[in-house]
């Protein structure tokens, strides 16, 4: 097994501060790693960076064609929004056109990080509720397709009908049996798998094209929708947003916690999983970038990329304080 590999580096004063190690797999569409950084075999968790592995059977069962879900809600279904009202109201219509609502859904409640919605809800003296939740446009996914299996109410469980659609799905996709799963944030299983697994799995939904079978076209639909509305997908600020538009909707990407992120890339039919080993998220999104500039996609002088790699740190005077890099020899 191969260690991880330095990545991402902080600098100031002209010495190493901090740096950051992980794995990465670039993937093509038969599968086979095209480049791979640390070990394409490490096994982690892809937390949020697999949705829309887990909206695969809310798509290719036909639930979401029963339902006439629109493609910002499959965006939605997709995403780690910022809770902001163009994501929760489109939530609260969408479980209202199911004939549903905030209680039926399972992910739980927690603050927006939207600024707008958190200091509304903290001038009302409001608690949230869990539309606010960066899941609930998964959530209200599962629920559509627990309506169109006609299952029960609790489609967290890993015995539920819904979870056991996305375990065969994810399996199928990654090209690997999962080990086994862990409780994510939003109380829905996790599904473990291999770097490389969660590349193929990107690979195979770059690659898609529609055709004539239901899963093809199903994640070409995903894969678009993510593309077509990036500000549904997280929000303003965040990395899946502003990367996403910085290349024109070419290319579909999806952060995960604890450092995760992949990439569908079309144009080259390449799919593309990364983790950092401590989990640091300014780190996962320095790869990503740097990933997507290496292979041509991003534009390394975008204001984008260069939030988050050669990014100039600054102190509160605005005095440059040291830089993140790529360390040297990756990417």
């Amino acid at each position: 097994m191969a260690d991880a590999h330095p990545m991402v580096e902080l600098w100031r004063g002209g010495r190493l501060e901090s740096a950051h190690a992980g794995h990465a797999v670039i993937c093509d569409a038969g599968g086979r790693v095209v480049e791979a950084w640390g070990d394409p075999e490490a096994v982690i968790f892809p937390r949020s960076s697999c949705k829309m592995l887990q909206a695969l059977p809310l798509v290719e069962s036909g639930a979401a064609e029963a339902a006439g879900l629109t493609d910002a809600q499959l965006a939605l279904a997709c995403a780690s929004h910022n809770g902001g009202h163009i994501h929760t109201d489109r939530v609260t219509d969408w479980l209202a056109d199911l004939g549903l609502g905030e209680p039926d859904l399972r992910c739980g409640a927690h603050m927006p990080r939207d600024p707008e919605a958190h200091k509304e809800l903290l001038c009302s003296d409001t608690a949230p509720c869990q539309i606010h939740n960066n899941c609930s446009g998964k959530h209200a996914g599962f629920l559509t397709l627990t309506r169109h299996l006609k299952a029960g109410p609790e489609y967290v469980e890993i015995d539920h009908p819904v979870q056991k659609a996305v375990r065969a799905a994810f399996e199928e996709v990654t090209g690997e049996a999962s080990p086994g799963y862990g409780i994510d944030g939003c109380s829905a299983p996790n599904f473990a798998t291999s770097v490389h697994g969660l590349a193929r799995a990107m690979a195979f939904f770059a690659a898609a094209d529609g055709g004539s079978d239901a899963r093809s076209r199903a994640a070409v639909r995903l894969r678009n929708a993510m593309a077509a509305y990036p500000e549904l997908v997280a929000g303003e600020g965040r990395a899946c947003t502003e990367l996403m538009r910085a290349m024109d909707g070419k290319v579909s990407i999806k952060t995960g916690a604890e450092a995760v992120f992949v990439a569908m890339v079309p144009e080259k039919k390449l799919g593309i999983a990364l983790k950092i080993v401590d989990g640091g998220t300014r780190a996962s999104e320095a790869v990503i970038a740097a990933l997507l500039v290496k292979l041509g996609m991003l534009d390394p002088e975008h204001p984008a990329t260069r939030r988050r790699l050669n990014a100039v740190q600054t102190n509160w005077r605005g005095i440059e304080t040291g830089i993140l890099r790529a360390a040297e020899g990756f990417a």
